[in-house]
Parts: structure tokens; C-alpha cells; sequence
């Protein structure tokens, strides 16, 4: 794990510390790899809605919400684009893969009584079914269809710590854009850039992870489990 030298990593929990901890995680680009999902529900929009931007100029606002994407895009008639997509992304979710190694990392650190959330701009009708072919016992899973602002605000993080029971502090948000980043730092949750995702660090310099079994760095050794596989 690359720690830049002016950089402190995320707060470790002191040997007498019980407090719980948290591991929130965005899901595109962090859990599964969703690219060829997206690439076919984008390739359907541009089929049926003459939506003539490439999928490049999709894939760089990843990380929020769709609406604001389409926006961003100075995309017009979004909610029948957006219903094109979803029922696309739904139908191609079969395309999406996990990660090399993040379910054991996932099963490392409830193992260490950590809390697990994900928090994504992904709708939860397609964020769940993916979450599930993953297997873990995520506590909570924010998305645009709950309460308060989407990322880069910090809302969605902070409500997903409300609902952990778990300090800002007190947790890490493992994501892979630039508005993870920036809704970590605005609510002020210590944050670790996936390197495997699809963005790259931004300034500040966070700490990253060039793998999920990196991630196991910020579990202290004595809590790993015997017989471990990662």
C-alpha cells in the first residue's frame, strides 16, 4: 500500500479501542468491475435516443448520479434515457465481475468485527442484485434513492455511518473517483483510493491500495483470523 510520506494513513484502532469500526466501499470500479455493463446500456441509449457522445465521455463523470451525469453531458430527456439504461444495465448485469480477491478481503474484516456499508450513485435496483451475487453481509447500502444529496456531498456517507452506529473517524471509505474523494473529506471519513478501479488519485494525494487484499494493511495483524486465506 503507497502511503505518500506528507500523508498519515487512516486512523488504527489502539489496542484498547473498542469502538466499532466501519469499511464503506463504493461498488463500480471498487466491488465489480461494471465497465461492460455500462458500455452496453450506453451503447442501447445511443441506439435508441440518437445520443451521438461516445461512452468516454460517460465513463469520466462516473461516480455520480446519473441525472447529474446526463446533466453534466448537456443531455436533454433524461428520465426516458435513464429508463433505457437501467433496463439495459439490468439485462447485462450477467457482464459484471468482482474483483480478484475482495470477497475474502470483505470476510477479513467482518471477521475483525468491522462493519461493512457500501455507499454508490449506483439506483438500488441495479446496485442489489449485484451486491448479492457477492455474498456478504453488507449492514447498509446508500444510494441516490434514499434520503439527502447524492456524492460529492458527504451525505450519503454520514448517513450510512448513522446508520452503522459508527464515528466518521472511526471508519474508511474505499472508493475510486474524484467525487469519492471529495465526499470522504467533506464528511470527514479517512479515505483509500482503489488503484484497480477507474480513476486516478487526485490532490491531495489520498493513501492507495493497488489491490483489495492491500486493503488487510489497515486491519491490525492480531486481528486477522487463524487459517486465513488472505
Amino acid at each position: 500500500m503507497t502511503i505518500p510520506a506528507h500523508e498519515s494513513p487512516p486512523a488504527q484502532a489502539a489496542p484498547n479501542d473498542h469502538r466499532p469500526r466501519a469499511l464503506l466501499l463504493d461498488l463500480d470500479g471498487v466491488l465489480l468491475d461494471t465497465r461492460p455493463v455500462m458500455r452496453k446500456a450506453w451503447q442501447r441509449v445511443q441506439e435508441i435516443h440518437g445520443v451521438a457522445l461516445p461512452f468516454r465521455d460517460y465513463e469520466r463523470h462516473l461516480g455520480r448520479e446519473f441525472g447529474d451525469i446526463m446533466q453534466r453531458l448537456g443531455v436533454t430527456d433524461t428520465e426516458a434515457i435513464r429508463r433505457t439504461y437501467e433496463a439495459e444495465s439490468v439485462a447485462t448485469a450477467h457482464l459484471a465481475e468482482e474483483f480478484a480477491g475482495i470477497v475474502e478481503t470483505l470476510h477479513a474484516f467482518v471477521a475483525a468485527d468491522w462493519r461493512l456499508g457500501v455507499v454508490t450513485s449506483k439506483h438500488v435496483d441495479r446496485a442489489a442484485p449485484l451486491l448479492a451475487r457477492l455474498g456478504c453481509p453488507f449492514a447498509t447500502i446508500r444510494t441516490p434513492a434514499g434520503a439527502g444529496r447524492t456524492k460529492p456531498a458527504p451525505d450519503p456517507l454520514l448517513l450510512a455511518l448513522v446508520d452503522l452506529g459508527v464515528d466518521p473517524a472511526a471508519a474508511v471509505y474505499v472508493g475510486d473517483m474524484a467525487v469519492d474523494h471529495e465526499s470522504a473529506a467533506r464528511a470527514g471519513v479517512p479515505y483509500v483510493h482503489a488503484a484497480w478501479g477507474y480513476g486516478q488519485p487526485t490532490t491531495p494525494d489520498p493513501e492507495t491500495a493497488a489491490s483489495p487484499k492491500e486493503l488487510l494493511s489497515l486491519l491490525p495483524a492480531k486481528q486477522l483470523v487463524e487459517g486465513s486465506t488472505v
